[in-house]
């Protein structure tokens, strides 16, 4: 699958979000990598063995103070090799990839990885 093409279904399921998630998510960039490096396994928390879709890098909502200003915007990465490794089907794709984004939302809003997995979006 080409850049563009993956890029084209990351817009699309990012356009249809909910509008709730859409409007909070003001000063986040979201962003398209091939593949997850060194830096994100650690930074997740991760090895390198584990399957890693998409990284949120950032101070959460709910964590940040009085004085959060004139930071760098917060990151959503999107991994596209493993995740068009695992779901070769366009539609599962565009499915993985909704997951993903709403996964990495959910740390942005402050939440941990066991309470998104609650969530059944882990």
């Amino acid at each position: 699958m080409t850049s563009r093409v993956f890029a084209r279904i990351v817009f699309k399921v990012l356009s249809e979000l909910p509008e709730p998630f859409r409007q909070s998510l003001v000063n986040v960039d979201i962003v398209v990598k091939r593949r997850p490096g060194p830096a994100d396994y650690r930074y997740a928390g991760a090895k390198r063995r584990d399957r890693l879709y998409g990284l949120y890098e950032g101070v959460p909502l709910g964590e940040r103070g009085g004085g959060y200003s004139l930071v760098p915007p917060d990151k959503i990465t999107l991994f596209s090799e493993p995740l068009e490794r695992d779901c070769p089907d366009e539609r599962e794709l565009a499915e993985e990839i909704r997951k993903t984004v709403l996964h990495e939302i959910a740390h942005f809003f402050g939440m941990s990885e066991e309470s998104v997995a609650d969530l059944g979006i882990d």
